[in-house]
């Protein structure tokens, strides 16, 4: 009887932690629709789009956004663009973490930042939303901002009251020719927050 009742409950699939620890929910953040594609804001799907390339995969729709997925010594990355527009990417976030049932630790969201100079490099473990509507959706719908943020910079050269024109706006010539570059940075960044972890990435990275 006894051993009949281990047999039954050694059948019983049983959730392996370990496994979820191994998926990573990289977001890309920016806006929808041809009319965004070269913007500064959009810089996240630029970023990952760069990386899914590199890997030879391709993104394809599911709800609330394109996902493109690649794996690397055992560990998944998934790759998320949200279809929501900014101001509600937190939404396709929180929806995505929930389904791949992948803990808050092992997401990444790539942004754009005004504060930083043009190319320059800011991964951080927390932080407020810094004016950013992105981010300040994302807060709301984790209820939290204690998850990594990698904030890619498009400076601040813009006149009073112009901001929102400059954000939309599109590179200059000089910044294209310089983004494949940091684009190659800013793969290398995903993959160690992946395999290293976040601290040594921050380490590694933040500066260059």
């Amino acid at each position: 009887m006894i051993k009949w009742i281990q047999q039954l409950f050694s059948s019983v699939p049983v959730a392996d932690k370990t496994d979820n620890m191994k998926k990573f929910l990289i977001v890309g953040l920016g806006n929808i629709g041809a009319e965004y594609v070269n913007t500064r804001h959009n810089i996240g799907f630029k970023v990952v789009d760069f990386l899914a390339r590199k890997e030879g995969v391709s993104f394809e729709t599911v709800k609330l956004g394109t996902m493109a997925e690649f794996k690397l010594k055992g560990r998944s990355f998934l790759l998320l663009k949200p279809n929501t527009y900014m101001n509600l990417s937190g939404k396709a976030v929180k929806y995505w973490l929930d389904k791949e049932n992948i803990p808050v630790e092992n997401l990444l969201v790539i942004t754009d930042d005004l504060n930083l100079s043009f190319g320059a490099i800011r991964i951080k473990p927390k932080g407020s939303d810094g004016g950013h509507n992105g981010l300040k959706n994302i807060n709301f719908e984790l209820n939290s901002n204690v998850y990594a943020r990698f904030r890619f910079g498009i400076s601040d050269e813009f006149k009073k009251g112009k901001q929102v024109d400059y954000v939309l706006g599109e590179w200059n010539a000089e910044e294209d020719a310089l983004l494949p570059e940091r684009y190659e940075i800013a793969s290398e960044i995903i993959k160690s927050f992946g395999m290293a972890g976040l601290e040594l990435t921050m380490t590694s990275y933040n500066g260059k």
